[in-house]
């Protein structure tokens, strides 16, 4: 008897959890958390931590001169 009601009450308890999992993973979904599109590029451009490294200071350098409205001269 009193068997049926834990397992009723995790049965419960395991469908609100899944439930408040799926509405996460779909908000996540939504506002676009998995949206990551050169991040496969990169692991395949990029064979090691260094070059990754370098790449990403890089792209931060080039940034940086945009922001300054570098001329060359």
């Amino acid at each position: 008897m009193m068997d049926s009601w834990v397992v009723a009450m995790m049965l419960g308890a395991s469908l609100v959890l899944g439930g408040i999992a799926l509405i996460a993973f779909l908000w996540g979904i939504k506002n676009g958390q998995f949206d990551d599109e050169t991040k496969m590029m990169n692991q395949v451009l990029y064979d090691d931590e260094v070059e990754l490294n370098d790449a990403a200071n890089q792209q931060r350098k080039r940034e940086e001169l945009k922001k300054k409205a570098y001329k060359p001269e």
